[in-house]
């Protein structure tokens, strides 16, 4: 199982979890992003997601190993959504497997921190008020504009 993966169909938390199971290990912390219905004061009605892939890939895997170098865990996945999205729906999970509950809460926010910064993700949302927007932390636009 990749440590990195991107997802066009719902996220499998359990199969992910149990996979970061060590008889080592005695912390477990996760993250989950979902899809919320507002942002910056705007209704929103659903979201899209778009990456470029390779490199998406390539980033998100050397962001878990920088993880697995920086702090005292054992085991650690992301898998982010592309594709549609309704509210509610689980857009990223992150999971972190470690000896001590300090290094998995660190080394998890890292990773969100981190794949938020980097990965070539891009969201576009889709107003209630029938227009629609892309977002993405460092270019602020959609590569396509």
């Amino acid at each position: 199982m990749k440590r990195f993966q991107l997802s066009d169909a719902p996220i499998r938390i359990d199969p992910l979890r149990d996979s970061l199971r060590h008889g080592t290990a005695g912390a477990f912390a996760s993250f989950e992003g979902w899809v919320r219905d507002h942002n910056e004061g705007r209704a929103v009605q659903g979201l899209h997601y778009e990456a470029y892939v390779a490199l998406a890939e390539k980033e998100g895997e050397r962001i878990i190993e920088e993880a697995l170098g920086r702090f005292a865990i054992l085991d650690a996945r992301c898998v982010h959504r592309i594709g549609e999205l309704r509210i509610g729906e689980l857009a990223v999970w992150v999971g972190v497997s470690a000896a001590h509950r300090g290094a998995a809460f660190d080394a998890c926010r890292h990773v969100i921190d981190e794949v938020k910064s980097r990965v070539p993700i891009w969201k576009q949302e889709r107003y209630r008020e029938g227009d629609a927007g892309w977002l993405h932390p460092d270019a602020g636009s959609h590569p396509k504009d």
